[in-house]
């Protein structure tokens, strides 16, 4: 079993829709970014990436790659579920925190969660979503963005025995 931890943040900016764990917050400013910019998905395949040593979100869909531009951030983490199944892992639990003063995530974590669990083939169970603002101090308590720490463990994939 290995152990990753990922980090994102991402400024809002007006003329974007906001889609956070895969799903779209109707009616809220967007993020700037090259995909979809889904702080909560790129967290995630940080620490997915990370855990196996297959380096960071910028190698694999660098931002000056027009094939990632508004991209929805779930496909690229279908490719980081194919990566990681290339090196005999696969995903066990992932565990995100999102900082943000706005919007509010309640109402909306389990389909956030479902869809996490769905391109990643664990179940919602294995999905952890939390939220917290950050009373007003620094660039996200001024509304200025929104950022998202995650923890992945991955194990290895079991081979069959052969005969």
């Amino acid at each position: 079993m290995r152990v990753g931890l990922g980090f994102d943040i991402h400024r809002f900016a007006e003329g974007r829709r906001l889609v956070l764990g895969g799903v779209e917050f109707d009616g809220e400013i967007g993020l700037q970014g090259h995909s979809d910019a889904d702080v909560v998905t790129h967290a995630i395949i940080d620490a997915l990436l990370g855990a196996v040593g297959l380096g960071d979100i910028g190698q694999h869909f660098p931002d000056d790659d027009e094939k990632w531009r508004d991209v929805s951030s779930l496909e690229m983490l279908s490719t980081v579920r194919y990566l990681l199944e290339a090196e005999n892992y696969q995903a066990v639990n992932v565990d995100v925190s999102v900082a943000a003063e706005r919007p509010r995530l309640g109402a909306k974590v389990d389909a956030m969660r479902e869809a996490l669990a769905r391109v990643l083939g664990i179940a919602p169970s294995f999905v952890s979503i939390k939220a917290t603002t950050a009373e007003g101090l620094g660039a996200i308590g001024r509304t200025e963005g929104i950022c998202a720490w995650a923890v992945a463990l991955v194990d290895r994939v079991q081979e069959p025995d052969l005969p």
